[in-house]
């Protein structure tokens, strides 16, 4: 079987109030072409379809129309397991009507989906978080870990495991978890893991956000079932191998530069050809720079109003970083962005003459402006404005400086 595994596509995350909806659909548009080229015959999502557990109505409306593009109306199977950042039941509640075009969902790692016909495909079986597929004869067992809670890796171990010692770290407790599975593991099936946590020893960036992410639930590499073939991970950014017990280990990262601190490394899916009990075939497929970010520097005010000038028409998000012997004038701001539409930030470095002192200072948002996106960042929506006025009331500040 032919595969491609992709993840943490974020649908609806914005940069500092930008949206990236087109740039969203520019990779789905490119993951469609990427399937049919390499006569894909299942496509795995490895979590964090959304940016939040509540997605607006047009992130929701960019992943559905593509789902059923991408199935090809059931010939091409679709695994789709949940993040941290997705809400679980919200994520899977078109599962029944998904099954029809053969998109498998799975929310928690106690799932059990039914079997029986996808699509051009059959499932066989089924158990908790995994189920074995078929099509043409060939079989493909996937065993799932969409985001593993602390409370749902508990509840999976207290009903399926005997005798575990619930004082195990977390780790050992996702290691125990995998080893019950390894029964459902065979020598003449395609075996695959698909997973959505922090493997010791994995790279990340800004735009993954910390809660989570290492410390204790930091998971140990040598964790997987004996004969998986291939480990399709998400949660972090960065595309890359990461060394576990499983030769073929991959965090596919995410599709765009979410941050600037994923500017220094090209984005990319995982394209993999498995036969039972043999080593996948695997390659990594480059894709491309929608709309980058970029890092400009200045020395002046002016050296800024003239890189914007020069570069004005060119499609980028950009953080700029200007020095300065004074504080700039609101509108030699409003100049510089509307020379440049898409100026994420500017960072004014300050410094006295004739002294090595320099002072940090920033052109953005006001702080109430902040406070808001933070809100929604965490809540999913903007907070009313009474919660916001009670927050500036705290902090004593009009919102305005």
């Amino acid at each position: 079987m032919r595969i491609i595994h992709t993840g943490d596509w974020h649908l609806g995350k914005t940069l500092e109030g930008f949206s990236r909806i087109g740039e969203q659909k520019m990779f789905l548009d490119e993951l469609c072409d990427i399937c049919e080229e390499k006569k894909i015959d299942i496509l795995i999502v490895a979590g964090d379809v959304y940016d939040n557990s509540n997605p607006s109505a047009e992130a929701e409306k960019l992943f559905y129309s593509y789902l059923k593009k991408l199935s090809q109306n059931g010939k091409r199977a679709i695994v789709i397991i949940s993040g941290n950042h997705d809400s679980h039941t919200r994520l899977t509640s078109s599962s029944p009507l998904a099954e029809e075009f053969c998109i498998i969902m799975e929310g928690t790692p106690k799932t059990i989906i039914n079997s029986g016909n996808y699509g051009d495909f059959k499932i066989n079986r089924t158990f908790f978080g995994g189920f074995e597929i078929e099509k043409n004869g060939e079989r493909a067992v996937f065993v799932t870990m969409p985001y593993p809670s602390e409370k749902s890796v508990n509840e999976i171990i207290s009903e399926s495991i005997e005798e575990v010692d619930f004082r195990k770290s977390y780790s050992d407790k996702i290691k125990e978890i995998f080893k019950y599975r390894e029964k459902e593991f065979f020598d003449d099936t395609i075996n695959i893991v698909v997973g959505h946590f922090f493997i010791s020893g994995g790279s990340s960036s800004d735009s993954e956000r910390t809660i989570q992410l290492g410390g204790s639930y930091a998971v140990d590499g040598n964790i997987f079932p004996e004969k998986t073939q291939y480990v399709a991970m998400g949660h972090l950014h960065r595309p890359q191998r990461i060394k576990t017990n499983v030769e073929h280990s991959y965090y596919a990262g995410s599709p765009i530069q979410y941050s600037k601190s994923e500017i220094g490394y090209s984005k990319s899916v995982f394209f993999a050809e498995l036969h039972p009990a043999e080593n996948p075939v695997v390659e990594k497929i480059y894709l491309k720079n929608y709309k980058p970010i970029e890092i400009w520097k200045s020395e002046s005010i002016e050296d800024a109003l003239t890189l914007c000038e020069k570069k004005k028409d060119e499609n980028c998000f950009v953080f700029f970083e200007i020095k300065s012997d004074r504080v700039f004038l609101q509108s030699e701001i409003k100049e510089i962005r509307s020379l440049k539409k898409d100026i994420v930030e500017i960072h004014t470095i300050l410094y006295e003459k004739d002294k090595e002192k320099y002072y940090y200072q920033s052109y953005d948002k006001s702080i109430s402006e902040q406070f808001k996106e933070f809100y929604k960042d965490v809540k999913g929506v903007f907070p009313k404005d009474e919660l916001t006025d009670l927050f500036l009331d705290i902090i004593g500040n009009d919102g305005e400086e």
